[in-house]
């Protein structure tokens, strides 16, 4: 047995070499169901119980995106249910976001303490705002002009994409956001993304569902698949802009590595049983995975 017990040069951490896989797989696939990677709950399971904290565990975080998201990626492109202008818009904010976040966690945020509270204050709105829709006295909204009644088609029609404005239409309902809104969020999460090494779905999913009231079906892939390529760039500017004092943030890319193998099966296999969630369990369990990541930080 204690060949299994690790010991990972790179980072200093000790650990069982099935762990870190393990943990990843269950967290990525109830995490890739509402569009996020899991990499939000890898970042304390790090710094709590690996030991392992500083910009090369942020970098580190991303790495796991990269094995992880794939498979998400994948089995909502295969499915025709990837929302590519919304998958757009996502990556084209968040880029220049994660070069301001790299140095925004190395100059201002070295052991993230501030950074956790404005992240728990985020969450604990986004929460609220997700939940407060099950509370039994909570006014009902009106439909919104031009739906018709809800099917169970999951078919994905686009209708319209402009420099103002997205149209489409899911489950037979017609749903529209900002475009120059999405631009701005993607921007401030790829900040957020690149400081904390999360890649951003799981902030811009919450946002995108509880603010835009997106259907959390439609976007899930399009959050992935934006994680996917902000983690690309965050890993390279970790590895190659150097620090203040000198020296590089790279990555331990074994841990990484055992990290996203677990995610990569994790995220496949929610991704692939999402569709036969319904969105009330899926939009609840992400308000109430939110509240705890909330009081976690905030704490």
């Amino acid at each position: 047995m204690s060949a299994l017990y690790w010991h990972f040069s790179s980072s200093g951490v000790e650990t069982w070499l099935w762990l870190p896989p393990l943990v990843a797989f269950v967290l990525s696939f109830f995490c890739s169901m509402v569009g996020i990677s899991g990499a939000f709950l890898l970042m304390p399971f790090q710094m709590s119980v690996l030991g392992f904290a500083g910009p090369a565990a942020s970098a580190t975080n991303l790495v796991f995106n990269l094995f992880a998201t794939p498979g998400g990626v994948w089995r909502y492109v295969r499915e025709g249910r990837m929302f590519w202008p919304l998958a757009g818009l996502i990556t084209l904010g968040t880029l220049p976001g994660i070069v301001l976040g790299f140095y925004l966690r190395v100059l201002y945020l070295p052991d993230a303490a501030r950074f956790k509270l404005f992240v728990g204050a985020v969450l604990l709105y986004l929460s609220w705002r997700l939940l407060s829709g099950f509370i039994p006295w909570a006014a009902r909204k009106p439909q919104q002009p031009g739906t018709v009644a809800a099917t169970s088609d999951m078919s994905l029609r686009i209708l319209h994409v402009g420099r103002e404005r997205v149209i489409f239409t899911f489950q037979g309902c017609v749903h529209e956001f900002s475009t120059p809104a999405m631009l701005a969020l993607a921007f401030m999460v790829g900040i957020i993304g690149g400081t904390y090494g999360i890649g951003g779905g799981a902030i811009i999913a919450p946002f995108c569902i509880a603010v835009f009231r997106l259907p959390i079906h439609v976007v899930a892939g399009a959050a992935l698949a934006g994680t996917f390529v902000t983690s690309v760039v965050g890993v390279l500017v970790y590895s190659f802009l150097p620090l203040p004092g000198g020296g590089y943030a790279s990555p331990d890319w074994w841990l990484g590595s055992l990290f996203g193998l677990g995610g990569l099966a994790g995220m496949y296999l929610g991704a692939a049983c999402q569709r036969h969630v319904p969105q009330q369990v899926l939009k609840g369990s992400l308000g109430v995975l939110l509240a705890v990541l909330s009081g976690f930080y905030l704490l």
